[in-house]
């Protein structure tokens, strides 16, 4: 087994391990992260529903003048989303780190929809 599916096989049992108590619902929708070596993805999801509500990624056409796997990059995407989720009408959100530590890009992401008015 190579090296690299085999983190893919761990980040996958580190995510499932974490849905099992983040559940998204109308009310507190669930804000996942998804980051790889040179993007990150927000959604914030409707799991009672089944449904993505908004979402937002580097890989969007407006945001992918710059460095797209930086820390900053990170905090432009939580903004973005947060804007996003406000317009909808959702103020409240559970956090889906997605199997990645909270650490650099993924707390930057959540510390950046925190600022912008989201209640994680």
């Amino acid at each position: 087994m190579s090296k690299t599916l085999r983190n893919h096989e761990l980040r996958d049992r580190r995510h499932r391990r974490v849905r099992r108590h983040v559940i998204g619902t109308a009310e507190r929708p669930r804000l996942t992260v998804f980051r790889s070596n040179k993007h990150i993805v927000a959604q914030v999801i409707d799991d009672s529903a089944g449904r993505t509500l908004v979402a937002a990624s580097t890989l969007e056409a407006g945001q992918r003048g710059g460095a797209t796997g930086n820390i900053a990059a990170a905090t432009e995407i939580g903004k973005l989303v947060a804007s996003r989720a406000l317009s909808q009408g959702v103020t409240k959100v559970v956090f889906d780190r997605g199997g990645s530590r909270y650490h650099g890009r993924v707390a930057a992401l959540a510390e950046a929809a925190r600022e912008a008015g989201l209640e994680l």
